[in-house]
């Protein structure tokens, strides 16, 4: 049960882009509007992520050059203002997320800002046991070792947003050979 706006869910998956590995299994969930209306959207999201047991959640910015985590997936909730993310690395798709919004990454998507207005603000978060994170830039030497953390990384327990009845778990269920 939940008392969220109802929600657009788009979803896409990301090539691997030579430097960056992306997620050969998992799409990026991108759910439009989650929380509308007025309140402090900051706190709303840290209430919600908590409950549905994401966890290492901070408030700031986006980086404005292109990283990716090998060892964590990881939310981040926009709480006000606007941004421009690349996700995918120089040649990955550019997604414009407002007030409300979440993007959802799976482990080794790379992301960076292209710009923001000037309230911009986000929360970002990561599934429990997963909080600790590295930090990658797609740069020599650091694969082939990324892509085996990447397959090691496990799914989380419950939706950030939606907790046990998210559209995450559907979505993102490891494909067996």
């Amino acid at each position: 049960m939940n008392n969220y706006a109802e929600i657009k869910v788009d979803t896409f998956k990301l090539d691997e882009d030579g430097s960056f590995p992306n997620n050969r299994e998992l799409p990026v969930l991108l759910y439009h509007q989650v929380l509308k209306g007025s309140g402090n959207l900051a706190m709303q999201f840290e209430s919600i992520i908590a409950g549905n047991g994401w966890g290492g959640a901070w408030r700031n910015g986006i980086f404005p050059y292109h990283h990716y985590h090998s060892t964590a997936h990881e939310m981040l909730a926009v709480y006000s203002g606007s941004v421009d993310v690349q996700l995918g690395g120089p040649n990955g798709k550019v997604v414009d997320l407002k007030a409300g919004d979440v993007v959802i990454l799976p482990a080794g998507t790379a992301h960076k800002r292209l710009g923001s207005s000037g309230d911009f603000g986000v929360i970002g978060a990561y599934p429990r046991g997963q909080e600790i994170y590295d930090m990658n830039y797609g740069r020599d030497g650091e694969r082939p070792e990324t892509d085996n953390n990447i397959e090691k990384v496990a799914l989380p327990d419950a939706d950030t947003v939606y907790g046990d009845d998210g559209p995450l778990l559907k979505y993102w269920k490891k494909m067996t050979g």
